[in-house]
């Protein structure tokens, strides 16, 4: 039902539908105004529409499954539960090796630590990235694989059809060039329209290109620093109030190291890569395909921590 919810948000739903809508506009422009006309009677025309249709085929795979995958929500309980004496279950959870885990207000329930809630989703997500309205769902530690691959094939369809329609058009440029009188008069009407399609599509592909390349560096930069956005945010803040705080001590105290949670214990860069992408091989990291996390870092939680409620 929340997942439901999450889904009815008109701003996602706009965005599924824009998703959907450019990149099938992209398909129908490389193929009807720029393959068929250049590489007619070549089989260059055959291998680059293949190979941007796979593209595409793995970019929706992709969307697919960041959109209906569950992004890693928090179980509610079946019973309200009691939050009257809070000071000692915190004090339980501590003993029996459940530091970390926190009260959501909204939710009513215990969650994980690294969880956030989502106001859109009205859930809590285990290690919630951000909520993207292009996927109509949140990122989280199920689905961040999902998304970072859509990002990927987004980038690189973006890049190979500002190729073909640079050199479609080059194509274009030299045959008037080389002087077709006769055909010029017939042919202005649907030279203008190609012209508009390829302009469109060069516009949609550098907006979509730049800006998923952007998401994507940050999303990697996010795991290997094994930090999301939201865990980013209030860092900032502590560091900050710990500066404002301390700003009448001496500038040596002042300026002590940033402040890491308690998660943020330094592993390699591989691993950390793995816990997002699976321990399978690389070569599986960008194929939409269903991978188990490692099970170091708990994505088994249950509705309750270990603990008297």
């Amino acid at each position: 039902m929340a997942s439901l919810r999450c889904r009815r948000d008109p701003c996602g739903v706009i965005c599924l539908i824009l998703t959907y809508f450019s990149v099938f506009y992209a398909d129908y422009v490389v193929i009807q105004y720029v393959l068929i006309p250049a590489y007619a009677d070549s089989v260059w025309g055959t291998l680059h529409g293949s190979l941007f249709n796979l593209i595409l085929l793995l970019l929706l795979a992709c969307h697919s499954k960041a959109v209906f995958s569950d992004p890693g929500m928090v179980p509610l309980p079946d019973t309200a539960l009691d939050f009257s004496d809070l000071r000692s279950q915190s004090s339980r959870m501590n003993e029996r090796g459940c530091e970390g885990w926190t009260v959501c207000s909204r939710c009513e329930t215990y969650r994980p630590p690294r969880a956030h809630h989502c106001r859109v989703c009205q859930r809590c997500i285990r290690r919630m990235d951000h909520h993207c309205p292009w996927i109509n769902n949140c990122v989280g530690e199920l689905n961040q694989k999902y998304f970072i691959q859509f990002l990927f094939y987004t980038g690189i369809a973006s890049l190979y059809s500002m190729v073909l329609v640079v050199w479609a058009w080059v194509w274009r440029i030299r045959n008037e060039r080389e002087g077709d009188a006769d055909k010029e008069g017939e042919e202005t009407p649907s030279k203008h329209l190609i012209v508009a399609h390829y302009i469109i599509l060069l516009v949609e592909s550098v907006l979509f290109g730049v800006f998923v390349m952007v998401i994507f560096y940050d999303q990697l930069i996010s795991i290997i620093t094994d930090e999301t956005p939201i865990e980013q945010m209030k860092n900032r803040l502590m560091i900050r109030d710990r500066s404002a705080s301390s700003s009448s001590l001496s500038a040596a105290s002042s300026q002590q190291p940033p402040h890491h949670p308690p998660h943020a214990t330094r592993k390699p860069k591989l691993a950390l890569l793995r816990e997002v992408f699976g321990r399978g091989s690389v070569f599986c990291w960008l194929l939409p395909l269903h991978s188990s996390p490692p099970s170091l870092g708990g994505i088994s939680y249950s509705t309750l921590p270990d603990y008297d409620v």
